[in-house]
C-alpha cells in the first residue's frame, strides 16, 4: 500500500480552535493540529488523512474506515468523548490502535468531562498538554503500531 497511514479524527467544535475558549484550548487552530500531526507521522513515514465532522455518525463512519485504510487512529471525539456510546462501538468493532487526545486536562474540569466512553476501548489517552498532546498521541499509536507489527495499511 506504499506509505502507511494514520487517521486523524477530529469531533465536535474542534473546527473553532483558535476562536472558542482560547483560555483552555489555546490560539492554535485546527490547521496547526493537522500540521503537528502530519509533521510527526512523516518522520516515522507515516501519511495522515485529517478528517473533522460536528456530526456523529460522520465520526461512527470514519472509524469503520480505518479497517483495511489505516494503520491507526488519533481521535479527540470531543464532547461525544462522554455521551457516544456508537462511537465506542465502532472503535471497539475494529483493529487499528487508537489513541484518544484531549488538549485540556478533562479530569480537572466539569465533572461530567471525567468519565470518557472511549477510553476503555484505545489504546491509550492523552490528556492536558494543548495542541502538543497530538504529537504525544501520534508517537503513542506508531509506536503501538510498530511494535504490533499491525504497519502494513
Amino acid at each position: 500500500m506504499g506509505k502507511k497511514r494514520l487517521f486523524l479524527i477530529n469531533g465536535p467544535n474542534l473546527n473553532m480552535l483558535g476562536k472558542r475558549e482560547p483560555d483552555t484550548y489555546g490560539h492554535e487552530t485546527l490547521a496547526d493540529v493537522t500540521k503537528v500531526v502530519k509533521d510527526t507521522a512523516w518522520e516515522h513515514g507515516y501519511e495522515v488523512e485529517a478528517f473533522q465532522s460536528n456530526h456523529e455518525g460522520d465520526l461512527v463512519d470514519k472509524v469503520q474506515m480505518a479497517e483495511g485504510e489505516a494503520a491507526g487512529i488519533v481521535i479527540n471525539p470531543a464532547a461525544y468523548t462522554h455521551t457516544s456510546i456508537a462511537l465506542r462501538d465502532a472503535v471497539s468493532a475494529i483493529n487499528p490502535p487508537v489513541v484518544e487526545i484531549h488538549i485540556s486536562n478533562v479530569h480537572n474540569r466539569d465533572s461530567f468531562r471525567h468519565t470518557s466512553m472511549l477510553a476503555p476501548v484505545c489504546a491509550g489517552q492523552v490528556v492536558g498538554f494543548g495542541i502538543d498532546g497530538y504529537r504525544l498521541a501520534t508517537l503513542g499509536v506508531i509506536q503501538k503500531i510498530e511494535r504490533e507489527g499491525r504497519n502494513d495499511s
